[in-house]
């Protein structure tokens, strides 16, 4: 199960263990709670479970593409490296991987 590093809205960091095969929105919000939206429950449909991933880690997640891009698009926090978790399925990995929560718009 993949440690992920979390720099929380408050700037506090936190680790937050994930099952390999979930996505990272469904291990955050189990973890952290309402402190990460994804309204729509990872339909790729919102961009309320964007986050952004550490620039040491962006080569090997890779960068968000199609409709994921497109809704990403649209946010005001949107910055190199910016992925929605609900399109991001954790592997073992991603032990280690680091990204940052961004604010409700």
């Amino acid at each position: 199960m993949p440690e992920i590093r979390v720099t929380r809205l408050d700037g506090a960091e936190t680790t937050v263990a994930v099952e390999a095969g979930l996505t990272l929105m469904e291990g955050l919000r189990s973890e952290l709670g309402d402190e990460l939206l994804a309204l729509c429950g990872g339909a790729c449909a919102c961009a309320t479970c964007h986050v952004i991933v550490a620039p040491e880690w962006r080569e090997r997640v890779g960068a968000a593409q199609g409709d994921e891009s497109d809704l990403l698009e649209d946010s005001q926090y949107r910055a190199e490296g910016s992925r929605l978790s609900c399109q991001m399925t954790m592997e073992p990995e991603h032990e280690g991987l680091a990204v940052t929560l961004v604010p409700e718009e």
